[in-house]
C-alpha cells in the first residue's frame, strides 16, 4: 500500500506522550499524531481524548525525507458545527477545572499603533498573527540593541 499525503487511514493508538501519539498504520508503519491535531478544541492532556490500543481515523498530513509520517485525527472527521459565537462546538471530554471568566481585553499599549481595538470578535485570526508579528518584531528589536550596547561595554 501507497502512503500518500491526505489519504484517510485506519490505525491503533500505539504509544501516548506529552505531545501526542504513536499510531501503528497498516503494514508495519508508525506514525506520530501531535497534540494539536487530535481535535478541535484545546487539548491539554492526551490521555483525556485517548486510550492505547484504541483504534482511529487518521489522515496523512506529510511524510518527511527520512520517511517520518505526520499524521491528523481531527482532519479525518467533519469539522464541528460553530455555537453562534464563531468557535468550533468543543468536543466532549471531562471538565478537570471550571470554566475561568473570559479575559480583558488588551490593553491599548499592547496594540499596534493606530489601530482600533475590536470587541465583536470579528477580527479575523490573519490579523490578529500580523499584530503579534508586529509587537513580537519590535521587542526583539530592542532585546537586539540592548544586548549590543551591554556586550560593547565587557570588552
Amino acid at each position: 500500500m501507497e502512503f500518500t499525503v491526505g489519504a484517510i487511514l485506519e490505525g491503533k493508538v500505539k504509544t501516548i506522550t506529552k505531545f501526542g501519539a504513536f499510531i501503528a498504520l497498516p503494514e508495519g508503519k508508525s506514525g506520530l499524531v501531535h497534540i494539536s491535531e487530535i481535535a478541535y478544541s484545546y487539548v491539554s492532556e492526551v490521555r483525556e481524548f485517548l486510550t492505547e490500543g484504541q483504534d482511529v481515523k487518521v489522515q496523512i498530513l506529510s511524510i518527511d525525507p527520512a520517511g517520518r509520517i505526520n499524521l491528523s485525527i481531527k482532519r479525518a472527521q467533519p469539522r464541528p458545527q460553530s455555537q453562534g459565537n464563531g468557535r468550533p462546538q468543543a468536543a466532549a471530554r471531562p471538565q478537570s477545572r471550571p470554566q475561568s471568566a473570559p479575559k480583558p481585553a488588551p490593553r491599548a499599549s499592547a496594540m499596534p499603533m493606530g489601530e482600533v481595538l475590536q470587541t465583536s470578535g470579528d477580527r479575523a485570526f490573519e490579523d490578529k498573527l500580523k499584530a503579534f508579528m508586529s509587537e513580537s518584531d519590535s521587542k526583539i528589536a530592542g532585546c537586539r540593541q540592548y544586548e549590543r550596547k551591554t556586550k560593547s561595554r565587557r570588552r
